[in-house]
């Protein structure tokens, strides 16, 4: 461990707001809530590292409490005077009542399909998970199976997950309740639509794969569970995950563990098994690294209970997804010696890398995102279906599961996003998958084996509101050392003249750049409210995700975290340089991983931006690992443990990057009590210190947060999701000088 060395005295007030002049005429003044400014320096390595707001870090502590507290007053003060409330929440309400639906599983009994699936009516708080049948003559009856609103009126119960088994008859589904993620597992007969197993506890991030049934035999899955926390030490009471095998109805005692022992703690597993049950498949990735240990078992010569595993690819630093197909062959989807993924074929028998085969090889531009194997007794050849993104754009093909060879590209609706490709559990005729773009909302396609047609399967249940067309077009800029980055530009066609901006317009820069995650098209109700409203809403494909690759990843990740950022600055300059918008009038938006990204953002060029929205962020670098989830993040931005890593994770860390003295952007943190990912506490420090530092006015930039109790990291229900759009909304229109369509007069900062 690092050396440390604390003490704590000589209570420091913060300055207040500031300067007072430019305040606005006849506003009461507001100074910041007073917060001590302690001498807390931790030693690292031979390093000084002041920690001057440490004890913002207990949020049960009287001094916390009262300080949020006071942040709720000053938020208030502010909230109040920013106009169009109504007709924001009134937007993001309508185009958020378009509703969601899923792609299905699909069961048979008798001569009737049903498909099980979610869905969220128009109005409806939380997406329901429901049962459709329809008869040979069309008829269509639905009926509901989990309500996480009749389980939890108050809304704060969220479906996590669900998986049927292979006859269809059981469904595997965990619930969280308070915005936790901490799902709780259960088992419903669907017939009757009562639970016949569970509750089991600690099943937060569980897979389920199901073994098939027999007659008279117990029915079985694999699935992965914490130890309990009585048995571990403080703070790994989040790890120590194990692979089980479970039989319904026999209670959470008699399971069996089948993997995970001696592993690293922070690992997650994944469990798969093939249609026949003969073959299991384990994978495990410590934390979030960008590698994956694959192992498989032949269930037939081990039995489930002690599957024999074999290493498939163990070490190698790559990620892998495995599974044996009704052909017999191990399909492996790599990312081995192909950054942007290619689909591999082996004989189980032999199934390390140096016998793979390529069947889809790798692209020169497109990522390989998902495949999907048709292969009905009916279809003239069995298929597989390949999904990629070329530039965060979806694009699917068919080519031949023999060979892999091409046959032909499918054509889809527009410029958009596909999600996985689904086949029916058993009678794989054909495939489901969805789409949306930035206009669209998600519908569920599906693609015919037998003709190769493309159709709309299910829309949503809503259509959105008429407004404005608005366009999206993508933008090719340099960033800092020459790199060519994207970004989707999204405005109203009527404020365009030959594709280029009329005038500079209110703007908001939207990015996340890490842990190999795309932002890809897709439908918003934040977005078009802005855009319809006369803003421009930007999504920047910053390195750190993967639109690209896994090498676009790691050029953004650990020592090389500041090339996100860079990416970042970059895309302002060029919005400015292109007349699309002015620093007065730019905002960034980002939440977790893209909380940090705009927490950087402000620190390094605070004159850049007019206001800065941020989002569940990681700002303290230094001692992220040791709150939330933070552990599992080290291979991504380093660890403080290490000398060298320390120094990258310092030379970016936002909240000591703070300069007192500094004309800050306007800022609003919005955070979640329940979040169980990324500890609240990193807002509640960098906002002190920022509050401390910043020498704009009070009123004219203020420095706020906003929190909300019983809501977590990631799903929330529909009230709770227009009341954050809203707010946030607001803010960055106040800021900007956008002025919404009810024609409220107002004065940017």
């Amino acid at each position: 461990m690092p050396e440390q060395t604390s003490s704590t005295h000589v209570h420091r007030p913060g300055p207040g707001s500031g300067p007072d002049d430019g305040a606005e005429p006849g506003v009461p003044q507001v100074r910041y809530p007073a917060a001590e400014r302690t001498d807390v320096v931790d030693v690292l390595h031979g390093t000084a590292v002041a920690d001057p707001y440490r004890w913002l870090e207990d949020a049960g502590s009287p001094a916390t409490t009262a300080w949020a507290a006071a942040q709720d007053q000053l938020l208030a003060a502010h909230a109040a005077r920013w106009p169009g409330r109504d007709h924001v929440s009134a937007s993001v309400t309508s185009l958020l009542a378009t509703g969601s639906v899923g792609v299905p599983a699909v069961r048979r009994r008798g001569d009737v399909e049903q498909q099980v699936l979610v869905r969220r009516e128009p109005a409806a708080e939380h997406a329901v998970l429901l049962l459709r049948s329809t008869a040979a003559d069309g008829t269509r009856t639905e009926r509901v199976l989990v309500d996480p609103a009749a389980l939890d009126p108050s809304g704060a119960t969220t479906l996590d997950s669900w998986s049927l088994s292979r006859e269809g008859d059981l469904l595997a589904y965990q619930v969280s309740e308070g915005g936790s993620e901490e799902s709780v597992l259960r088992v419903m007969d669907v017939d009757t639509g009562q639970d016949v197993d569970g509750p089991v506890d600690r099943a937060r991030y569980s897979p389920v794969a199901w073994l098939p049934g027999t007659a008279d035999g117990p029915r079985r899955f694999f699935y992965v569970r914490r130890l309990p926390g009585d048995l571990l030490p403080e703070g790994e009471k989040q790890y120590h995950r194990r692979v089980y095998l479970h039989e319904v109805g026999a209670g959470v005692d008699t399971d069996v563990e089948v993997f995970g022992e001696g592993l690293d703690m922070t690992n997650y597993y994944g469990v798969g098994t093939s249609h026949d049950g003969r073959w299991l498949v384990v994978s495990a990735s410590a934390g979030t690294a960008p590698r994956t240990d694959v192992w498989l078992a032949d269930l037939t010569a081990s039995g489930p209970a002690r599957p024999e595993l074999r290493a498939v690819a163990v070490g190698l630093d790559a990620e892998h997804g495995a599974w044996v197909g009704r052909d017999g062959r191990l399909y492996v989807h790599t990312d081995l010696d192909a950054p942007r993924g290619r689909l591999c074929v082996a004989d189980p028998a032999t199934p390390t890398p140096e016998h793979w085969v390529d069947l889809v090889g790798e692209d020169d531009e497109a990522v390989l995102a998902d495949v999907a194997v048709l292969d009905h007794d009916d279809l003239a050849e069995p298929l597989l279906l390949v999904s990629r993104t070329r530039h965060a754009v979806g694009e699917v093909a068919v080519h031949r599961l023999l060979d892999g060879r091409h046959l032909r590209d499918v054509t889809l609706p527009g410029v958009g996003s596909v999600g996985a490709l689904v086949p029916p559990l058993t009678e794989r005729d054909r495939a489901w998958f969805t789409y949306t773009d930035h206009t669209t909302p998600g519908r569920v396609l599906l693609l015919d084996g037998r003709t190769l047609g493309l159709r709309t399967w299910e829309l949503p249940p809503g259509e959105p509101p008429a407004g404005p067309d608005v366009t999206a077009q993508q933008v090719e800029y340099r960033s800092a050392d020459g790199t060519t980055v994207r970004m989707v530009v999204v405005a109203r066609t009527d404020s365009l003249l030959d594709g280029r901006p009329a005038a500079p317009a209110p703007t908001v820069l939207y990015g996340y750049g890490g842990f190999g995650i795309s932002l890809n098209p897709g439908y918003s109700a934040t977005t078009l409210t802005w855009v319809r409203a006369g803003g421009v809403y930007v999504v920047a494909n910053l390195r750190g995700g993967g639109e690209e690759g896994e090498q676009w990843h790691r050029d953004g990740y650990r020592d090389r975290k500041q090339n996100v950022f860079d990416d970042f600055h970059a895309a302002a300059d060029r919005l400015v340089a292109d007349g699309w918008t002015t620093p007065q009038q730019l905002a960034v938006s980002g939440g977790s991983n893209g909380g940090l990204l705009v927490g950087a953002a402000l620190t390094q060029r605070p004159q850049a931006y007019a206001a800065v929205l941020c989002s569940a962020p990681l700002l303290d670098m230094v001692r992220y690992e040791q709150h939330g989830l933070g552990v599992t993040w080290n291979d991504e931005y380093g660890t403080a443990a290490d000398p060298t890593e320390l120094g990258w994770l310092l030379s970016y860390s936002p909240y000591h990057q703070v300069r007192a003295g500094t004309a800050y952007p306007a800022v609003l943190f919005t955070v979640f009590d329940g979040d169980s990912r990324v500890d609240p506490l990193h807002a509640r420090k960098l906002a002190a210190a920022l509050q401390h530092a910043t020498s704009s006015p009070l009123e004219q930039r203020p420095v706020l947060v906003r929190r909300e109790a019983d809501v977590g990291h990631g799903a929330r229900s529909l009230s709770r999701t227009v009341g954050l759009a809203t707010d946030g909304l607001l803010f960055l229109a106040h800021h900007t000088g956008l002025v919404w369509p009810d024609g409220t007069p107002r004065s940017h900062s």
